[in-house]
């Protein structure tokens, strides 16, 4: 009995230490978190002293990613929004406003007073009522440090004809699905029957021609023992539509799309192409282990009809070179070029490539490729040929990177920024290419960039409590590191 009774007391004390811990990290937290929100109030106020819309000519927008490119719905413009970039010791975020004229190509900085929070990771649409509304929604904001998050829930409208911002502040936020009436300026949610995707972070929508909504794949992890957690690339796709007959009633069903699909991937990006179909571009496939992150990043092209319900790769007509792929988590230096060169790669014989695929339900799947020498003759594939064995790949155009943004005006897709992996490095990219759907012959350059001229900055434990206002204060670094608060909210 005193044996067992010492041993409960033990047991006990355990627990109450376990308990003890929980709450030191859960009261840890929330002190993070009012830290962030007490340092997004201060850009705030910051922001607030803007008082008069400035437009400004100016080059290229700087380097990031996770920001938002959305087209004019009347004009030949693409609008840029936020953002984020990390030099390898900082992390800055966003909120300014960039617009590209498509015809002059000429870059605006235009600066107009009460913008939303600096943010990244946000999602952005634009609408034709009222002469043009760009909405944003949630998104996230990040300490200096990159060891901090606070993710928003809040509603954005700019309305484009007199650029000025507009808070909604009446909905309600759930991680379920809702609509939003854009004539009335609310939230109503929707119950769908049938079984809908699982939850997930990162997933892509797209509008079918019938009004229906396409789900694709998304990111999520479980944990599968004590501190580690394992990620799921999610590649399944789900249709969200209304009962035939009702204007209430919708349901979900899961698709599964003939046609040569994407390999499983993260961080693509998605944009409406013609004819009502979806493209997808880049991403990157990453290998996940306990101690150690590598993967691939892609600069390849997929169209998703929704009519026919067919995946479809999109090949080039112009000259071909090899398919391109960036490592991540290794350093690679060819001989005689730069290491974190974006451009094509030397000649290669014809590669047969057989991958092993797993999917969600377990069934493994074998992919065999045959990649064609650059300069093999092929021609176009026509609509009935889905067999991975097709023409040449595509010819030099973006580099292989992921959260890149996308926009498609008059048919022509435009992809601006995101971010590859060198080794240890992160280049976050600011070129800007565009590509004819209509023809897909080959990519033009407008605006390109050397990512060895990009300063990376080796991160030590001195420096990591250092500099939190500067480093998420956003804007032009050049300008953060002489200028000082009241100049850094003008960025």
């Amino acid at each position: 009995m005193g044996k067992k009774g010492k041993k409960e007391k033990k047991g006990r004390g355990a627990e109450k230490t376990a308990a003890k811990m929980e709450k030191k990290v859960s009261k840890r937290s929330r002190k993070e978190e009012e830290d962030l929100e007490a340092l997004i109030a201060h850009f705030q106020t910051l922001d607030a002293k803007r008082t008069q819309i400035v437009e400004t000519p100016c080059p290229p927008p700087s380097p990031r990613l996770n920001a938002s490119l959305s087209v004019h719905p009347e004009k030949d413009e693409l609008i840029l929004f936020g953002g984020e970039y990390f030099n390898g010791q900082k992390t800055f975020l966003y909120n300014e406003l960039y617009v590209y004229n498509i015809r002059k190509d000429a870059w605006t900085k235009v600066d107009i007073p009460s913008p939303p929070p600096r943010r990244c990771a946000h999602q952005a649409v634009v609408v034709p009522q009222g002469g043009g509304q760009l909405w944003v929604f949630g998104g996230e904001f990040a300490s200096p440090s990159g060891e901090q998050f606070y993710h928003y829930k809040d509603l954005w409208v700019l309305h484009l004809a007199t650029k000025t911002w507009e808070q909604v502040k009446d909905y309600i936020y759930y991680n379920d699905v809702y609509a939003f009436n854009l004539d009335t300026f609310t939230w109503s949610k929707l119950s769908p029957s049938g079984t809908g995707p699982t939850p997930r972070s990162g997933c892509q929508m797209s509008v079918t021609p019938q009004g229906g909504i396409v789900i694709y794949g998304g990111y999520s992890k479980q944990r599968v023992k004590k501190d580690v957690d394992k990620g799921t690339r999610h590649s399944d796709m789900f249709l969200l539509k209304l009962e035939d007959g009702r204007e209430d009633k919708w349901v979900w069903t899961r698709m599964n799309p003939s046609g040569v699909k994407p390999t499983p991937r993260s961080g693509f990006s998605v944009a409406m192409a013609p004819n009502h179909q979806t493209l997808f571009f880049g991403g990157v496939c990453d290998e996940e282990e306990e101690e150690s992150l590598a993967g691939e990043f892609f600069n390849d092209l997929y169209f998703y009809d929704a009519t026919r319900n067919r995946w479809f790769e999109g090949q080039l007509k112009g000259p071909k070179s090899e398919k391109k792929k960036r490592r991540r988590g290794r350093r690679e230096e060819p001989e005689g070029g730069s290491k974190l060169a974006c451009g094509g790669a030397g000649t290669q014989a014809p590669v047969e490539v057989v991958k092993e695929v797993v999917t969600e339900d377990g069934t493994v799947v074998t992919i065999k490729q045959v990649l064609s020498a650059p300069g093999s003759a092929g021609q176009p594939q026509s609509e009935d040929e889905d067999s991975l064995e097709e023409a040449g790949s595509p010819t030099p155009g973006p580099c292989p990177r992921s959260n890149a943004m996308l926009a498609v005006k008059h048919g022509v897709l435009y992809v601006y920024g995101g971010m590859f992996e060198a080794g240890d490095r992160q280049v976050t990219l600011s070129d800007l290419h565009c590509l004819d759907l209509h023809r897909m012959e080959a990519w033009k350059a407008l605006v390109e960039m050397d990512p060895e001229t990009q300063e990376w900055l080796e991160e030590t434990d001195s420096e990591e409590g250092s500099e939190e206002v500067e480093g998420a204060e956003g804007g032009d670094e050049d300008e953060d590191e002489d200028s000082g608060e009241e100049s850094g909210a003008e960025d």
